[in-house]
């Protein structure tokens, strides 16, 4: 079989993009974009080499970031918007790491889905 000749998919990096934190009870997951949706570079604790319960923990999220941000900079990503969803640990290191790797912070909105009363929730655990 032939090889194809696949352009591969390029992304067009302005200086001002979005910052998507995605932070579970099991994983974090940190996407960075441009205006128009189309992502830049990803990263997860998964990804990081965290397993089980580590990837949820602050320092997971900050490896997350940091291993995105550095790949975003190099892109010419300069400024985000961060969007936070979800109740995971490591939401605020994972804005702060944003913010010290040289990426500036303009403006921080959590859209975490609220229910109106929608599925019953998990039963509480007894320890």
């Amino acid at each position: 079989m032939a090889k194809s000749n696949q352009k591969k998919r390029t992304v067009k990096v302005e200086a001002l993009g979005q910052a998507h934190i995605q932070a579970t009870f099991n994983n974090i997951i940190i996407s960075l974009t441009n205006n128009q949706g189309q992502v830049i570079s990803w990263s997860s604790a998964g990804k990081m080499g965290f397993r089980g319960s580590k990837k949820n923990t602050p320092y997971a999220a900050q490896t997350a970031a940091e291993d995105c941000a550095s790949r975003a900079y190099e892109a010419g990503l300069r400024k985000v918007k961060v969007y936070v969803k979800g109740p995971g640990a490591g939401r605020e290191s994972a804005i702060r790491t944003l913010h010290n790797s040289g990426i500036v912070v303009a403006e921080i909105v959590d859209i975490t889905p609220m229910p109106h009363n929608g599925c019953r929730p998990p039963k509480r655990r007894r320890v």
